[in-house]
């Protein structure tokens, strides 16, 4: 075990031998057993190789400023570094890795000041809410574009719990501990309701926008 633990890496370089949506079990298991050994540098440093990627792009969605996204990034990397001790390795390293940045973000989003720079930097939830103009045709790269602009206007909480769910298919119980309260996570069944509340209001949103056909026309 070392007696004391030196200052963290200017940068990390993030690997990307994993699936998008599941954990890393080599990765897993390395990072579990390094923290078993008391050896929680190597083990951050083994946790943002396998995760740091993705969890940036998770920040980068749900703070919507650049800069503060790339904060918020440097506050997870310090955070993993710092309490690595305290996982209790009762999940994957994985979704510890979101509940830190999940911290690191909800930080951002509780300061007024930066919550009023970001509406005034992006500005695209009043837009987006308006029904499209024009119904011509759009190709597929145009659709999906227009729905990640939809996505993006979205409160940072439903972010989360669509990129957690959807884009990086983290189980209920993970995706819970992620987004708990106080140590608190949230029901099942009610984080369920909460997701398929969401997604009808996307789809109504999407609908809005002519990105999806009409009730009835499906």
């Amino acid at each position: 075990m070392r007696a004391e633990r030196e200052a963290p890496p200017a940068s990390v370089a993030p690997g990307s031998r994993h699936g998008r949506r599941g954990v890393t079990p080599d990765a897993e298991a390395r990072i579990a057993a390094l923290a078993l050994q008391g050896d929680h540098q190597a083990a951050s440093v083994a946790l943002l190789e396998a995760y740091g990627r993705e969890v940036r792009s998770y920040l980068q969605a749900v703070v919507a400023e650049p800069a503060a996204a790339d904060e918020a990034f440097s506050a997870f990397q310090l955070n993993v570094w710092k309490g690595m001790g305290s996982w209790r390795q009762e999940g994957s390293a994985r979704a510890w890795a979101y509940r830190v940045a999940w911290n690191a973000a909800s930080r951002f989003h509780r300061d007024p000041w930066r919550r009023r720079r970001v509406r005034m930097v992006t500005g695209l939830a009043s837009r987006l809410a308006q029904p499209a103009v024009s119904s011509h045709r759009r190709t597929e790269e145009e659709r999906a574009r227009a729905l990640a602009e939809l996505r993006a206007c979205l409160p940072p909480g439903e972010q989360a719990l669509l990129i957690l769910k959807v884009d990086r298919g983290l189980t209920w119980a993970e995706v819970a501990a992620v987004l708990s309260t106080e140590g608190t996570p949230p029901a099942l069944a009610a984080l369920r309701k909460r997701f398929e509340r969401l997604t009808r209001k996307l789809g109504r949103l999407a609908r809005a926008r002519g990105l999806l056909p009409r009730d009835g026309g499906s």
